[in-house]
């Protein structure tokens, strides 16, 4: 094979793809070369090339010329300059394989120097070009420095662009003009000149800056439809640029153009979030969701990105990304711990993208078995090969205070589905081999960790792998050719043949743990084609004896997993490769291997502190843990004052920050961090200290609304909102800039901070226009510069109107009302205010409406009924003689709603008996105050209230409660970002009860919950006993019967538990002696009470009597007794059942059941359940009596009786009538032979206790000549003779059985009636057939016996109309009557007689008897034995 070596052009550049690819090969060339050659000496077939040059001696592999080969295919498909320079280069390439390589021949020398030549000269052209490119380039800026530095004319870099826009909306023209000097700058308006303080205040604003020309038109409107042009000059010279700006009004969809669509198709919608994602706790197993809403809707919806930890999601099985209706959400349907993360979402806007982040906690399932622990987390599948890998996961955070002590690995083949265990690993170690796979065959796995409770739930598996040899690609290579296509050539492909293979080479340990040792190899080469398998082999050190390794299946990867070795034991490892050829020779040994000592936990992070983040989350920051086994951070939290630690993330953290999200506000946390290895959890690290959930202190964010309050002839007093956001901390004050409309620069009005958001601006002058700026500062800093105000004309006010209130601010906002406050206007106008006119505008309307209909004389306002969910915007405009004033500044919108967790204030009665007012606000940040106000009209009186200012809670204690003191208290907490504030309206009757409660607490009396109580206790015992509220160990009792202190007796037992506020007395056997009254006297501090109890005349009586019951009942259950005595039961089945129950039973125990006093055999008892049971199958009169049931033993005996007389046997009946007319079947029409029968079947008929009435057409019919009603023990039947037409219609029945009344219905009309009428007449005329027809009636035996010589007679009964035809048959012959034998008739008598009979004359003898209605046959059968014979006895044939 001849090696390509075309040099082309000295100029090509060389390739680095293929230069890569054959160092690659070269040096995997290079460490296979001396393993061929110790193939070469086991008797391997290997053909040896040898070129040899002056040098050395160079070989050849099989794959070099493989390499070739394909290089060559490639030189005749490539075209490209650039592919005919690859092929050069690749050809060239061969010859740097070695660290010194010489060609052999001729050709092969001058195509190395050529190369060299080639290289070193493309080397020094591409190095000249480069420098030459740098130096013009330098030159090129040179030289524009220097003209921009020369003085010239102005030229426009970039100019104006032309805009449309809607109505309304602000418009900003803007270009870039480059001249120097400066060039002076004018606008012109369709050739007009503008000139701002020719227009009203703020409608152009014109700006400069360092070349960049702004003219800003604000609110356009139709008018400012022009060309507008911007002029500049200097001393070189003048330019000049314009454009048009088209202000369009919303016409709508009804005048053919929609043009929102328009404005979104030109500008794109600027896409705002409307709504914040919130921390979500999920738990595992469990769906959950995350959802925001747009400002816009978003053209593209796939352009809506959702991330979890800076990896993008897609929507998945699992989890789906949706978008609707300006909402975008993500939803997962089952979620894993591998869930939990910090999840952003990102939408695209005009003005770059915007974003929201969040965080989403994954608890635990619950638990199949009570304290198991939590599930394990990121299993992965690692160093996978033909039939073993290692299996790797992340312990659970939580073992719920048991640890685990194993993890079972459960495996699914495939896509089966079915899991089964199939291996465990030790507690202490989070890392498995799994062997015994089948290479092909994919698999998934999960991890359940035990303790000794029992196992968690399952983890989530794994991702699906696939057994085989993952080497297989390190062994191939790919040459591009061609522009895109490539060639892949193996290695394994260009094995030389080979019988048995040689020995793996490189024995070690790839993995030590303390139960397993990974050993690794590398495979044989030349490896040949066919499959290899290993046999491994083991020798303990110092034993000097090798031991075979079993497996269960063939070792089929390099790899294998030793897990039956000894601690403290060191162990050489050797392995032999196994063809169908044969058996390789031992590899040579490994160094000695030892299995490590139990893997040890990571320390603890160091540093662990926490800084306040938001009301509802704390920032952690600790130090890291440097080291490489590191999985992460777990973080626990408490509340001060508890003990047990809450797991905050079930999902290892990687960095060392995390926020920890939905904590309480106000309360004090503590926390901790463990780190988390394959080794398991850590220990915990030294708890941060106690740390209060509050906002974190933050400069505030800029101040807003500026509004002008009053004017003069060179001041202006300016107002303005506080900031949205004030940083968790008092505003200190504020610094205000002024800027003249005429001037470049803003002008500080203070040096010192403001303390009040009203400022008066001196030094102005008249008739100029400024605007302001400000700047919020607290303990935190200054904070950020608000944007300019409007334009604000220095002119002094005259109107004869007040100016516009100020500081409209709402609070106790609640889902249907809110107060505003404002302040009264600064300037007065003509005269004094009169009143205040307040308005409202619903979100989304321009409409302004009154909230009264008319003015109101305070500064504060409760505004009702307002609708729940939605904004307002509020103003106040002040009234005087004059008329209205200016309106305020409006507030911000105000949504309506219940803020969840919001407080109210809290009136009651402390334990020293005053009255107060208290209102707690756990969110309020550390410099808040509470603002108490009566009425709203300022501060409380300290003459008539205490106020007591506690953390996050103000309380106010009236001094001396009064009239003076009812009204309208309210609270407000000062510094807040939102609105935290509350009211409270004290009215007479409130006041009233809380002066009784006061009066009570001051004079205290023991509470009392029972009074006097009487129990009769089992053994006939009374107690009597009182309940009181808890009361203190030192409270005393004082019991006083008849005027005297008693104490405890044996006869009459006092307790007293004054934990439970208990009192008792107990008196073993009652007796006239304890008549009389009972008085609990109790005593506890200040507190008392007393209580009496009389016991005289029939209340001692009584309860005498019921003691003396209860004690002989209690001595009655000594023995066996009847825990439910006799009872009745019908069953549905109509059968009366008397049923008892027997306790306290032994195996000697007898029962026995008695009728009248007589003994009754056949009831039955159960010793097992202690049931009696005796059944009456029919009761009847008969039944009638007493019934008894007793049981007795050594011990005692009881009975119990039931009585069946009277009303209890009544009873029993009438349940038997009302089951019975119940069980009534359907009517049912019947055709008889005399007419029509109508019938019901029941289960029970008693004529005593049930009343059955036929109706025909709701007429009630009686018995006669035609109908006939009767009853039997199971039917109800009605029966029509000769029926006619009349008898159609519609019958019913009607049972009365006690209350109980049934009724069942039948027509009987149409087909039913001509039914039953045809099955009448066929029974009738079959009644006439069988009436008369001929028929033998009486008189033949079936069987008769004769002596020999003697004359039988034999005689019967016929009937039948007409007379029926009469013939005798023997053995069904006709019998003639001739000699001896000879009939008789004699009416309807019919006989047969024969003479002197003899043996020949047995038989069967029959009489037939016919008639045209029908025929019958009587028979006979004769025998007739001899003289001196016994007659047979003979049985009818």
């Amino acid at each position: 094979m001849t090696l390509p070596h075309s040099l082309g052009g000295a100029g090509d550049p060389r390739p680095p793809q293929a230069m890569e690819v054959h160092r690659l090969e070269h040096r995997q060339e290079e460490e296979q070369k001396e393993e061929r050659q110790h193939s070469l000496r086991m008797g391997s077939s290997v053909r040896r090339r040898t070129f040899r040059s002056s040098e050395e001696e160079h070989e050849f592999s099989a794959a070099d010329y493989a390499l070739a080969a394909a290089l060559a295919l490639t030189a005749s498909s490539e075209l490209s300059w650039e592919a005919q320079l690859r092929r050069q280069t690749s050809a060239v390439e061969l010859e740097e394989r070695g660290q010194k390589r010489v060609g052999f021949g001729n050709d092969w020398e001058r195509t190395e120097i050529a190369f060299l030549q080639t290289h070193r000269l493309l080397r020094q052209r591409r190095d000249w070009k480069t420098l030459r490119r740098r130096t013009e380039e330098k030159v090129q800026e040179a030289k524009e420095l220097r003209e921009l530095c020369y003085g010239r004319g102005p030229w426009f870099w970039i100019p104006l662009r032309s805009h449309a826009v809607w109505e309304h909306t602000t418009v900003l023209l803007t270009c870039t003009v480059q001249a120097s000097p400066p060039p002076q700058v004018t606008w012109y308006k369709n050739d007009t000149r503008i000139d701002p303080r020719l227009f009203r205040a703020g409608k152009y604003r014109i700006t400069n800056n360092y070349g960049l020309l702004s003219l800003e038109i604000r609110r356009c409107a139709i008018e400012d439809s022009a060309t507008y042009t911007v002029r500049v000059k200097n001393a070189h010279g003048q330019a000049s640029s314009f454009a048009k700006v088209l202000v369009r009004t919303y016409l709508g969809k009804d005048a053919g153009f929609d043009s929102e669509i328009f404005k979104r198709s030109t500008f794109g919608p600027s896409v705002e979030f409307t709504s914040v994602l919130k921390p979500v706790f999920a738990r595992e197993k469990e769906p959950f969701s995350l959802s925001c809403l747009f400002s816009e809707d978003v053209l593209d919806a796939e352009s809506i990105q959702w991330f979890r930890d800076g990896s993008l999601l897609r929507s998945s099985r699992r989890r789906k990304i949706l978008y609707t209706d300006r909402q975008a959400s993500l939803k997962v349907s089952c979620t894993y711990k591998e869930d939990e993360g910090l999840y952003m979402v990102r939408v695209p806007s005009p003005f770059g993208p915007r974003e929201q982040s969040t965080y989403v906690l994954v608890r635990d399932a619950e638990a199949e078995n009570p304290g198991a622990p939590g599930s394990p987390l990121n299993v992965r599948c690692l160093d996978v090969n033909r039939d073993c890998l290692i299996l790797t996961w992340a312990p659970p955070s939580d073992t719920r205070g048991n640890p685990i002590t194993a993890y079972t690995i459960e495996r699914c083949q495939g896509e089966s589905g079915e899991w089964i265990a199939c291996h465990e690993a030790p507690g202490g170690t989070c890392r498995c081999p799994i062997q015994g796979l089948v290479e092909g065959q994919s698999y998934r796995f999960r991890v359940r960790a035990i303790s000794r409770v029992g196992s968690s739930v399952p983890s989530k598996a794994s991702e699906l792998v696939v057994m085989g040899d993952h080497d297989a690609a390190r062994r191939k290579t790919e040459i591009p050719f061609d522009l895109g296509n490539k060639i892949t050539i193996s290695t394994d492909a260009f094995e030389d043949t080979v019988t048995i293979p040689s020995p793996p080479t490189n024995v070690h340990a790839s993995e030590i743990r303390e139960a397993y040792v990974v050993l690794a190899w590398e495979e044989p080469s030349p490896r040949d084609r066919a499959p290899l398998t290993y046999s491994l082999e083991k020798s303990v050190i110092g034993s000097g004896t090798w031991e075979a390794i079993s497996s269960e299946s063939p070792v089929r990867s390099p790899r294998f997993a030793v897990l039956d070795l000894e601690k403290k034991k060191s162990y050489v490892f050797r392995v032999r490769a196994m063809n169908q050829y044969g058996l390789s020779d031992p590899s040579e040994p490994s160094e000695p291997i030892a299995l490590r000592g139990p893997p040890a936990t990571l320390p603890p992070p160091a540093q662990v502190q926490a800084f306040r983040d938001t009301q509802t989350s704390v920032s952690l920051t600790w130090d890291p843990v440097k080291d490489p086994e590191l999985l992460g951070y777990y973080i626990y939290s408490r509340k001060v004052g508890t003990s047990e630690w809450q797991t905050v993330n079930n999902k290892p953290i990687q960095g060392t920050r995390f926020t920890v999200p939905g904590l309480r506000t106000g309360k004090e946390y503590e926390f901790c961090v463990r780190s988390v290895s394959e080794a398991g959890v850590g220990e915990s690290s030294a708890a941060t200290e106690p740390i209060r959930v509050k906002q974190a202190l933050a400069t505030p964010s800029a101040p807003y609304g500026f509004a002008l309050l009053n004017c003069g002839k060179n001041e202006m007093v300016i107002g303005w909102k506080p900031p949205k956001r004030r940083g968790g901390g008092k505003i200190l004050g504020y610094f205000l800039d002024q800027h003249d409309s005429e001037e470049l620069d803003w002008h500080a009005v203070n040096q010192q901070p403001i303390p009040t958001r009203v400022c008066k601006v001196s030094d102005l002058h008249e008739g100029h226009f400024y605007e302001f700026r400000a700047r919020a500062a607290n303990w935190a800093g200054v904070g950020e510069l608000s944007a300019p105000s409007s334009l604000f004309e220095c002119k002094e006010w005259t109107m004869p109107q007040p100016g516009p209130p100020y500081d409209v601010r709402a609070s106790e906002v609640r889902a249907t009302s809110l107060v505003l406050q404002w302040e009264p206007p600064l300037y007065m106008g003509a005269g004094p205010v009169t009143g205040y006119h307040v308005s409202f505008q619903e979100e989304g309307s321009e409409q302004w409406k009154p909230v009264t209909p008319g003015p109101i004389s305070g500064t504060h306002l409760r505004v009702s009924d307002l609708q729940p969910g939605k904004s307002y915007v509020f103003q106040v405009q002040a009234m005087n003689s004059a008329g209205l004033g200016q309106p305020s500044m409006p507030t911000d919108p105000v949504l309506l709603e219940d803020k969840p967790g919001a407080h109210e204030i809290e009136v009651g009665v402390d334990e020293e008996g005053f009255i107060y007012l208290a209102f707690e606000a756990p969110e309020a940040p550390d410099s808040s105050e509470f603002q108490w106000s009566k009425d709203y009209k300022g501060p409380l009186d300290p003459q008539r209230v205490k106020i007591e200012d506690k953390v996050n809670k103000s309380k106010v204690i009236l001094k001396e409660p009064g009239l003076e003191d009812l009204g309208t208290y309210s609270v407000i907490v000062t510094d807040a970002d939102e609105d935290i504030s509350a009211s409270h309206t004290l009215t007479e009757e409130e006041l009233e009860k809380l002066k009784k409660l006061s009066h009570e607490i001051r004079n205290p009396v023991i509470k009392l919950i029972s009074g006097w109580n009487i129990d009769i206790l089992e053994r006939g015992e009374v107690r009597l006993w009182l309940e009181v509220e808890k009361l203190s160990p030192a409270a005393e009792l004082h019991l006083i019967f008849n005027n005297k202190e008693i104490f405890s007796s044996p006869n009459r037992k006092i307790n007293f538990d004054r934990e439970k506020g208990l009192v008792e007395v107990i008196i073993q056997n009652l007796s006239e002696e304890d008549k009389g009254s009972y008085t609990a006297q109790l005593q506890d501090g200040k507190a008392k009470n007393q209580i009496t109890l009389t016991l005289v005349d029939d209340d001692f009586d009584k309860l005498l009597r019921k003691a003396d019951a209860k004690r002989r009942d209690w001595k009655r259950k000594q023995g066996p007794y009847f825990e439910r005595p006799l009872q009745w039961k019908v069953t549905e089945d109509c059968q009366v059942q008397l049923t008892c129950k027997v306790t306290n039973t032994k195996k000697e125990t007898r029962f026995q059941w008695f009728f009248q006093r007589a003994e009754m055999p056949d009831g039955q008892y159960d010793p097992e359940t202690g049931t009696g049971l005796l059944c009456i199958e029919e009761l009847s009169k008969k039944d009638k009596g007493i019934y008894r049931a007793m049981v007795s033993d050594d011990r005692g005996e009881d009975d119990t009786i039931l009585d069946l007389t009277g009303d209890a046997l009544d009873a029993i009946f009438t349940e038997l009538g009302r089951i019975g007319a119940l069980s009534a079947t359907p009517l049912k029409i019947q055709g008889t032979e005399e007419g029509i029968r109508i019938f019901s079947k029941v289960k029970y008929y008693n004529v005593e206790y049930m009343k059955t009435t036929w109706f025909h057409k709701d007429k009630r019919l009686e018995s006669g000549d035609r109908i006939r009603t009767g009853t039997t023990l199971d039917e109800i039947w009605l029966h029509i003779l000769d029926p006619k037409d009349s008898d159609k219609g519609k019958y019913t029945l009607e049972i009365a059985a006690g209350k109980e009344v049934r009724q069942l219905s039948t027509d009987l009309s149409g087909q039913a009636f001509e039914d039953a009428m045809a099955e009448h007449q066929r029974l009738k005329t079959l009644a006439i057939i069988e009436k008369n027809r001929a028929k033998v009636v009486r008189g033949l035996p079936d069987v008769a016996t004769i002596m020999e010589d003697k004359t039988l007679c034999l005689t019967c009964i016929v009937s039948g109309d007409p007379t029926p035809e009469i013939s005798w048959l023997k053995n069904d012959q006709p019998v003639t009557f001739l000699d001896r034998y000879r009939m008789e008739v004699r009416g309807t008598e019919v006989t047969i007689t024969i003479e002197k009979v003899n043996s020949e004359d047995s038989g069967r003898y029959g009489v037939f008897v016919k008639n045209k209605y029908g025929s019958e046959t009587g028979q006979v059968t004769i025998s007739v034995f001899k003289h001196g014979d016994e007659p047979k006895e003979l049985k009818s044939m």
